[in-house]
């Protein structure tokens, strides 16, 4: 069993929100995936990965912005991590 690992940057924390970025990670060492190299995201919310066998292992903090800080641009900040195991 290896250890395979997705992470989703959602729109919002609602993990039913659409997914604007992600990474996968492979450690069946069967893709060599990276960040961007597609132009469909492989699921388009959380849940629909939790729906295809997806287990959910964190969830980014959320965190106001600081007063004046509402429009900055920065990280995305709704980032989800999730893992399965592969053969």
């Amino acid at each position: 069993m290896r250890q395979q690992v997705l992470v989703l940057y959602l729109d919002n924390s609602a993990l039913d929100s659409r997914v604007l970025g992600w990474s996968l990670y492979d450690g069946t060492g069967r893709t060599s995936p990276t960040a961007g190299d597609g132009d469909e995201p492989p699921y388009p919310s959380g849940v629909a990965a939790l729906c295809d066998g997806w287990r959910l292992i964190q969830a980014s903090q959320l965190l106001p912005p600081p007063p004046g800080g509402e429009y900055d641009v920065s990280f995305l900040k709704h980032e989800f991590f999730f893992e399965r195991f592969a053969h």
